[in-house]
């Protein structure tokens, strides 16, 4: 029996700016339908991770590998880059990234948004596209928003339009950089909800959250980050019901309560 590779599996990933190195070896692994939570103190290295993933910003050891396919590299050290600009493209299309300030278009009327990058990136046919496109603005919730622009939603439906627009990509995960720290309480469970639907429906996801309940509700695996090292793992019962590292506990300490609910 054939056993498929991981979607994405990060192997002893260093990143460094100049002499401060903010991730110092770090080994996760996500497979087809898991979802995985990165927590942990402001400056422990999460988004940066993230980020390191999408190859949005460069490691300088380590390996990263794609559905077994490993970043080919050139350089070393602060000077390694990917060197396969087409490999690059392919990867970041398929590891949709979501970001905590929505990153839509203000000129674009959020139908356009949501449609951009299928056709000008991926070279889709555009009536195809708004198809889908309306498709997924009915699944996030704001279909009858096609055709307003950013600037007239509220920051809740903004992030929602930005994870329709993930959506359209078709990609094999969605990687969440805190997609509900920038919104008032009330906005951000219109957001959750979109996360736990989409958990729910086996999608690939790797987030970075400050919401503790919602990475025990929805992750297969928690990831603790410190320091830019993985301080603990396991899954959402583990972390949160058993916590083994004094750390940790501290960290969790306001949401003691917590309990996985997966």
């Amino acid at each position: 029996m054939t056993t498929l590779a991981p979607v994405l599996e990060i192997r002893d990933l260093h990143k460094s700016y100049g002499e401060l190195e903010v991730i110092k070896g770090v080994n996760i692994t996500a497979h087809r339908g898991d979802v995985v939570s990165l927590i942990g103190s402001s400056g422990s290295g999460k988004s940066t991770l993230l980020r390191c993933c999408n190859l949005l910003e460069n490691s300088q050891a380590g390996e990263i590998n794609f559905k077994g396919e490993p970043i080919t590299w050139s350089g070393k050290g602060l000077n390694r880059r990917p060197s396969d600009a087409k490999q690059v493209l392919r990867i970041r299309t398929n590891l949709s990234m979501v970001f905590q300030q929505f990153n839509l278009w203000a000129h674009m009327t959020i139908l356009q948004n949501v449609m951009e990058a299928p056709v000008t990136v991926l070279g889709r046919d555009a009536k195809e596209v708004e198809d889908a496109a309306r498709q997924y603005l009915d699944k996030v919730g704001i279909g009858d928003k096609w055709d307003a622009y950013p600037a007239q939603l509220s920051g809740g439906q903004q992030q929602r339009a930005a994870i329709a627009r993930a959506l359209c990509m078709e990609p094999e995960a969605l990687l969440f950089d805190e997609p509900t720290s920038a919104l008032d309480p009330e906005l951000e469970q219109e957001v959750v909800k979109v996360i736990k639907d989409l958990a729910g429906e086996g999608r690939t996801m790797m987030i970075v959250t400050h919401d503790m309940n919602l990475a025990a509700d929805v992750s297969d695996k928690v990831v603790f980050l410190h320091q830019g090292l993985i301080e603990e793992q396991g899954t959402a019962d583990e972390v949160f019901g058993n916590t083994q590292s004094e750390r940790l506990r501290n960290f969790l300490a306001p949401t003691r309560h917590l309990r996985a609910s997966r």
